[in-house]
């Protein structure tokens, strides 16, 4: 039988999988491995949330088919914490869908408005789904910068104008995953005023919205007035609520899109299990210390992690927000590029990272290194990779101290 499927054929390698498996044949093996790879996170959800699915869980109507479009009363909590955050009004029935996280979200609308061979415009490093979901659909990708300069709306301008077909979607997401980017309202409306001159819908993956440092909150695509005319909003519960395995998201946003999103999934799931959703509403409707908490967290651990790898003399920018560092390779080893370094890493020093041109060419030299483990392994990474520098010939600060 043939087995070169039309869609698989068109996926490049995951090169990310291939540091995953290393990782998982060395922890295989025993050896302690400092996970700074996987944007998975360490922390608990809320007790109160916890409780919420149990009480719910153990009532006997509770495990029926759920609604593939969320239950009301999680729809009005997302367009409520809306409201609250960033004083934008929602209508929880027309234009609130919840999802299985925003991975699924962006997939399956992907697959709800594009046609083979639509162009999409989508960022260059980017989280995978920003373009494998549409390449999927059957669309063709063209790439635009991920840090949002004026070099990014000059890219979008020349995609438009010379483009053919022209494009039909722009994806975004800030902050970044993975270069932990952001962006300013100032950014949004002048991407709103270009959404609407050029006819084009604007997909906003807005996952990391509650994790920033610095006092300054991360705003959203939809403050913009007249925002929801072209665009659709990403949340998760994910990050803010440390609920990954939870698989809840939210799209916010434009009525057409949102329908459309709907209708698809409507065929496609019945919904996340009724007493997840349940308690999705009692995290978002209840105490939020927790989130505050977490980013004071997230905070601490950026600055132990820029610290301590600095002192061992590697270099990590201080990320504005999300729970990454997108940090460029040690000068003295750029030449080994981001997944042989990733693995030497792995194998040498015992520290798992995410290799930059795993999210696309343009992230070659870098890496993405994960806040998900505490700030005493964080220390203990910093040691290793010390270690690891030194015994390549690196200069450390460290071996220059001693």
């Amino acid at each position: 039988m043939n087995d070169d499927f039309y869609r698989i054929r068109r996926l490049p390698p995951y090169v990310i999988a291939e540091v995953n498996a290393m990782r998982a044949a060395a922890r295989a093996r025993g050896d302690d491995i400092i996970d700074l790879g996987m944007g998975n996170p360490d922390l608990p959800p809320p007790p109160h949330v916890i409780a919420k699915l149990a009480e719910v869980a153990a009532k006997p109507d509770a495990h029926g088919y759920s609604a593939s479009k969320g239950i009301p009363g999680l729809r009005k909590a997302q367009a409520g914490y809306y409201g609250r955050r960033f004083g934008v009004d929602v209508d929880p029935e027309s234009e609130v869908v919840v999802t299985l996280g925003s991975k699924e979200g962006l997939a399956n609308l992907a697959q709800a408005i594009t046609a083979p061979g639509d162009v999409v415009l989508a960022p260059n490093p980017s989280y995978p789904i920003h373009t494998f979901g549409f390449i999927i659909a059957g669309a063709t990708i063209r790439s635009v910068p991920t840090t949002p300069d004026e070099r990014y709306f000059e890219a979008l301008e020349r995609a438009m104008k010379f483009t053919v077909p022209k494009p039909s979607v722009l994806v975004m997401g800030y902050p970044s995953n993975p270069t932990a980017e952001t962006v300013d309202l100032a950014f949004y409306e002048r991407v709103v005023a270009f959404a609407k001159k050029h006819q084009i819908w604007v997909l906003s993956d807005l996952a990391y919205s509650e994790i920033y440092f610095d006092g300054q909150p991360t705003p959203s695509i939809l403050q913009v007035p007249g925002a929801k005319d072209v665009a659709i909003e990403f949340t998760s519960m994910s990050k803010t609520y440390s609920m990954a395995g939870w698989r809840i998201g939210f799209a916010v946003g434009n009525k057409t899109l949102i329908s459309a999103l709907t209708r698809v999934k409507s065929y496609l799931d019945y919904g996340a299990f009724t007493p997840i959703q349940a308690a999705a509403v009692a995290a978002i409707n209840g105490p939020q210390d927790i989130v505050a908490t977490n980013r004071l967290l997230y905070h601490r651990r950026r600055d132990v992690l820029v610290e301590s790898f600095g002192r061992a003399g590697w270099d990590v920018p201080p990320s504005r927000a999300s729970m990454f560092c997108w940090a460029p390779l040690p000068p003295a080893l750029a030449h080994l590029g981001s997944l042989e370094f990733s693995k030497q890493l792995l194998t040498h020093a015992g520290v798992a990272v995410a290799p930059g041109v795993g999210y696309g060419e343009d992230g070659e030299g870098f890496v993405r290194i994960a806040m998900v483990e505490n700030e005493q392994r964080l220390r203990q990474a910093a040691r290793n990779v010390r270690k690891y520098l030194q015994s390549m010939g690196v200069n450390t600060p460290s071996a220059r101290a001693g």
